[in-house]
């Protein structure tokens, strides 16, 4: 593994040396959970930046935006013009010791820069690993089109049954395929660095935003190749499974899932209605996936004098899941997520924490977001660029350092 600078002295992956060229969401996300577990990762950006730096408001008081922020700790940054021949150069000399490179850049653009992965860099850097986010790949009737979290909820089927017959289909509140192809292309380089200990060679990671949406679609996809029967909108009651959904209480809205029997059993004798459980309309969950709308009636009428809060409480403690419909600042501030360290602040950027807990190598953040090309003189001393070199390059543009102010 690349062993050319300073490397954290923890985590799972520390010896990892990753070029991370991606922008946005997707590829950077990746870049920063192999960062979280102790992964050197260098992000390089072009002169015109990464354009979430600027996705705001909010902002933090160096002018960076929050969005940036939360998808770029525990990396050192460096700027380079990938247009010019000698900021080419300078990228593969980074890859030289390098065992990972993400990118996500337009299907083509590595090629007419004479750096492609089957092109040039498979040869020259044979255990390189070659992770690649895109849109839709680089071949089929899509194959090189741009994609954004958007687009391929929609493409992806996700939108057509997220939603209700009121609201017509919608768009997931998160851009939760950006973030799921960020984690598929985490796993797709674990793998082939576990391959790669048994043939010495790297090889081409892809993951693409519309295999990633497609991946999502259970259990709707199951179902309609098991039957055939198009899935409706059914707003936040589950496809399959009854109760399964959102209710009303008299505090708050509150989340009941419901997925087995004993659990129905259980939820009937603690909302006082015992004899509810085996009446033949409700005692399994076909017969209450068929007469779901009477049931709703019921359970709406039982739950409307009660506190959400206490009644989510009491079913947790009694076993049945069931959570209060919270907003993000209760979430944040909650004792059990705090307890969970799933807020973090380094260098006084806060961010969210490490949703993996590894009990002998566990990863953590160590390193605020960094500042535009605020490690490029750093990173070129370290691969072998004296200081006369490097201030040539500058003030040709090829490379952009950050000057503190």
């Amino acid at each position: 593994m690349g062993n050319n600078a300073p490397l954290p002295a923890f985590g799972a992956l520390a010896g990892l040396k990753v070029i991370d060229l991606s922008r946005v969401l997707g590829g950077p996300y990746c870049g920063q959970i192999l960062a979280d577990h102790g992964a050197q990762v260098i992000k390089v950006e072009p002169p015109a930046g990464d354009e979430t730096r600027a996705w705001g408001p909010p902002f933090a008081d160096d002018g960076t935006a929050a969005y940036y922020n939360g998808l770029n700790r525990n990396k050192r940054d460096i700027v380079i013009d990938l247009s010019k021949p000698e900021g080419r150069e300078i990228v593969l000399k980074l890859l030289a010791d390098a065992d990972v490179l993400i990118e996500n850049f337009k299907i083509g653009t590595l090629e007419r820069w004479g750096i492609g992965y089957e092109q040039t860099l498979r040869e020259r850097f044979p255990r390189l690993i070659h992770c690649r986010v895109s849109g839709f790949g680089a071949d089929g009737p899509l194959g090189g089109a741009p994609g954004y979290d958007a687009v391929a909820q929609a493409l992806g089927g996700l939108m057509s049954v997220n939603g209700t017959p009121d609201t017509g289909p919608l768009r997931v509140g998160v851009p939760v395929v950006d973030i799921t192809t960020g984690l598929s292309a985490v796993i797709g380089v674990l793998l082939a660095v576990i391959e790669r200990q048994r043939s010495g060679r790297g090889q081409f990671v892809e993951a693409t935003l519309y295999d990633t949406a497609v991946s999502l679609l259970h259990p709707q996809s199951a179902n309609w190749l098991q039957s055939g029967q198009t899935p409706r909108l059914s707003g936040n009651a589950h496809s399959n499974i009854v109760p399964y959904d959102k209710f009303p209480t008299r505090t708050c809205e509150v989340f009941l899932g419901i997925g087995n029997n004993g659990q129905w059993k259980k939820l009937c004798e603690f909302l006082g209605h015992p004899d509810m459980a085996s009446e033949p309309r409700f005692a399994t969950n076909a017969e209450r996936f068929r007469h779901r709308d009477e049931l709703r009636a019921l359970l709406e009428a039982q739950l409307q004098e009660v506190d959400g809060e206490q009644l989510c409480r009491d079913l947790l403690a009694a076993g049945i899941p069931a959570g209060a419909v919270r907003a993000i600042p209760q979430v944040l501030t909650d004792p059990h997520t705090l307890h969970r360290d799933m807020v973090v602040q380094v260098e006084g950027v806060p961010g969210i924490g490490i949703p993996v807990k590894l009990s002998r190598t566990p990863g953590r953040a160590h390193s605020a977001p960094p500042r535009f090309g605020q490690h490029t003189r750093e990173l070129l001393t370290e691969h072998g660029y004296g200081a006369a070199t490097i201030d040539a390059l500058i003030a040709r543009g090829s490379i952009v350092e950050h000057v503190a102010t």
